[in-house]
C-alpha cells in the first residue's frame, strides 16, 4: 500500500505516518515544509519518502501529482492531516485569519484531492481521509475561522464520499477533540480535573484515522464519546452556548504552522 500523509513532521500527521507504516506492506510519503523533522521521520521508518511543500502553493498539488506517479505509480491512500488553529475573535483578526484559516485547512486539502483522485481512482479500491474536527459541527468563542474551515472541509467530505463510491474512492471522515500537540498544547483543559478527560493523544488520534480508512468508515469522532457533542448542540442550542460561551473549552494555541495538525 502507498500512503501519503500531509502535515507529516509533527503532531498527528507525524503519528499517523508512525502507525502506517506498522502496517505490513506500507510504503509512507510524508509531506510538510519542514525538511529536517521529514528526513528525521524518514529515518526513523526506514523507508519512507519526503516531499517537501508548501500546501498553500499555487504549483504544488500538481507537482505531488507527478512525482508520487513517476516514483509509486499508484496511491491507495490519501490522508490530508495539515492544518493551523485558527484562533482569536472576529472583532480582532477580522477576514484575514479567516481567509488564512481557510486555504490551509480548507481549500489546501481540496486542491491536493483535486490532484491526486484520477490516480486514487485508477488503485481504487481506495481511500482518502480528510482529518476536520468536533469543531467542524460545533463552534467557540475565539474559534470562529478555525471552525469556519472545519465546516467546510465536513461538507465537501460528505459530498465527495457519496460521489466517489462508485469509483471505487473511499472517503472517511474523521473528527478528532482535544489533543495535546505542539500547536495546541491544552494547558487549560489539561491544568483542571474537571477537563482533563477530554484530552486525548496524537497517537490515539492517529489510531482513529487508520482504523477509518481501514474498515471504510464514513464518518469516525475521536474519541467516540465526543460524538455526543454535536448531538447536544442540535438538541439543547441554548445550554450548549451558555456551557461554552465563556471560553472555558476554547484552548489557546502555541507555535503553530501549516502542517501541525492540531484539532478541536
Amino acid at each position: 500500500m502507498i500512503a501519503l500523509v500531509t502535515g507529516a513532521s509533527s503532531g498527528i500527521g507525524a503519528a499517523t505516518a508512525r502507525r502506517l507504516a506498522r502496517e505490513s506492506g506500507t510504503h509512507v510519503i510524508l509531506l510538510a515544509r519542514r525538511r529536517e523533522r521529514l528526513e528525521a521521520l524518514a529515518a526513523e521508518l526506514g523507508s519512507a519518502s519526503v516531499i517537501l511543500a508548501d500546501l498553500t502553493e499555487e504549483s504544488t498539488p500538481a507537482r505531488v501529482a507527478e512525482q508520487v506517479e513517476r516514483e509509486h505509480g499508484r496511491l491507495d491512500l490519501l490522508v490530508n492531516s495539515a492544518g493551523v488553529g485558527g484562533r482569536g475573535s472576529f472583532g480582532s483578526s477580522g477576514w484575514a485569519q479567516i481567509e488564512r484559516t481557510m486555504a490551509i485547512n480548507f481549500a489546501a486539502p481540496v486542491r491536493l484531492t483535486e490532484a491526486l483522485l484520477p490516480l486514487l481512482r485508477r488503485s481504487a479500491p481506495s481511500a482518502v481521509v480528510n482529518v476536520a474536527s468536533v469543531a467542524g459541527r460545533v463552534s467557540r468563542p475565539g474559534g470562529g475561522a478555525y471552525s469556519a474551515s472545519k465546516y467546510a472541509l465536513v461538507g465537501w467530505s460528505e459530498a465527495l464520499h457519496m460521489e466517489e463510491r462508485r469509483h471505487g474512492v473511499q472517503v472517511c471522515l474523521v473528527l478528532p477533540g482535544f489533543a495535546v500537540t505542539e500547536g495546541f498544547p491544552q494547558r487549560e483543559l489539561v491544568a483542571h480535573r474537571a477537563t482533563r478527560w477530554m484530552v486525548s493523544t496524537p497517537e490515539k488520534m492517529a489510531d482513529g484515522i487508520v482504523a477509518a480508512a481501514r474498515h471504510n468508515r464514513p464518518e469516525r469522532y475521536v474519541p467516540r464519546p465526543f460524538a455526543v457533542v454535536p448531538v447536544l448542540r442540535l438538541l439543547l442550542p441554548g445550554l450548549y452556548r451558555r456551557a461554552v460561551g465563556g471560553g472555558r473549552y476554547t484552548a489557546s494555541a502555541g507555535h503553530q504552522t501549516p502542517e501541525t495538525s492540531e484539532k478541536a
